[in-house]
């Protein structure tokens, strides 16, 4: 017999789903209505995304990559233009400057302890051709978005936020991804709100929301469900737009999740602060963040960084081979993969670089318990003891 779900022997992934009768009640019911692309679930998920994170405009799309294209194009991003993006983060933070026709300029990190955007690194990159900064919020953890914010304001710059780990994270009180022009969050199946594949795109600026509205749609005067409900055939495409909807039965099912978030996200807090506890006393890691920081993050992922980068490769090996437990790597640096290499040569950045060959992504989700913890944590102390 293989293991089950609580013996001692069964692989403890990284990221684990559970998706509850609930859920695939608001599917199958979204399934029997027979209307499958953008209606009234889609606009029943924004207004209560929107309400929970205190945002005037939520638009629902198909992916964060998506959201962040969008963003880009809504602050003006166009050819010439030069976006200041972190390397520390998923690929498309930069990707999507390339899709808007910009050049992504990459800033470093802090540090280990603190593996988001420096600010002073921000300020001495920019240039005349300078249009935008971008935020990236690591595991759920504020970047230093209020001084960002400010430096944007006095160079005139658009600030925008990479929110994807960031759905009830807060700075100050207030909301990532509502400090910016724009902030993009990420439903992917690994998230802590997650639907699969989706994204949104959160704003309190009214001219961008209808801007991201209508591109995500081919940029068409009138949709699917208005022409379903009456509205006159006719339309027009008075610019150039993308397929970018999301569809009903993602929508109900993040509607259904959304309700529990705070339980899950409470539950990841926990979690979290029970890690860094039984991690603090062992030898040769680094734990980003501050302990005061877990009571605002949405505890994401919980990432180490390893002292001594030579056993990176093989005590996840270990970790996995030995131990049934699996890790990941939140991130290679953007700066380093081919693509951009072939682009970029000439980046260095060192914190980034450092972080990149450290961290070691252990495994977090809501419904993990103290058994899974122990085990993970007498694995990884038992492999950096040899």
């Amino acid at each position: 017999m293989g293991a089950t779900e609580t013996s001692p022997d069964r692989l403890i992934p990284v990221f684990d789903l559970r998706v509850t009768p609930e859920d695939l009640e608001a599917v199958a019911e979204t399934l029997r209505s027979g209307w499958l692309t953008m209606g009234p679930r889609t606009i029943e998920f924004e207004a209560a995304f929107a309400e929970s994170i205190g945002s005037s405009h939520a638009v629902a799309v198909s992916s964060c990559t998506a959201a962040l294209h969008l963003a880009y194009l809504a602050a003006g991003v166009g050819p010439g233009d030069e976006v200041i993006v972190p390397s520390y983060t998923m690929a498309a933070t930069a990707a999507a400057v390339l899709y808007a026709g910009g050049t992504p300029v990459f800033a470093d990190i802090i540090g280990l302890e603190q593996p988001v955007i420096d600010p002073d690194h921000v300020e001495a990159l920019i240039t005349p051709r300078s249009k935008a900064v971008v935020a990236m919020h690591f595991g759920g953890y504020a970047a230093a978005v209020d001084h960002l914010a400010e430096l944007c304001d006095r160079r005139g710059l658009v600030l925008i936020e990479d929110a994807a780990h960031s759905p009830m994270a807060t700075l100050a009180g207030r909301s990532l991804g509502t400090w910016g022009l724009a902030g993009a969050f990420s439903f992917f199946s690994n998230k802590v709100l997650a639907s699969g594949e989706g994204g949104l795109l959160a704003t309190d600026d009214a001219k961008v929301a209808a801007f991201v509205r209508s591109r995500r749609s081919h940029a068409m005067t009138r949709g699917s469900w208005d022409r379903h409900q009456g509205a006159a055939e006719n339309y027009d495409v008075p610019a150039l737009g993308f397929n970018y909807r999301i569809d009903e039965p993602r929508a109900a099912l993040l509607s259904s999740r959304l309700r529990r978030l705070p339980e899950d996200v409470t539950r990841r807090r926990e979690l979290t602060v029970r890690y860094r506890r039984l991690l603090a006393d062992i030898p040769g890691l680094t734990i980003p963040f501050a302990d005061d920081a877990v009571a605002t993050s949405s505890c994401y992922v919980m990432p180490v960084m390893l002292e001594d980068r030579s056993s990176h490769a093989e005590l996840r090996l270990a970790l996995r081979e030995k131990h049934g437990v699996q890790t990941s790597l939140f991130y290679p640096a953007i700066h380093e993969f081919t693509a951009y290499r072939e682009r970029f040569p000439n980046v260095s950045l060192p914190n980034t670089e450092l972080a990149a060959r450290s961290e070691v992504t252990l495994p977090l989700f809501a419904h993990m318990t103290a058994a899974d913890q122990d085990r993970v944590v007498e694995a990884l102390a038992e492999e950096l003891a040899r």
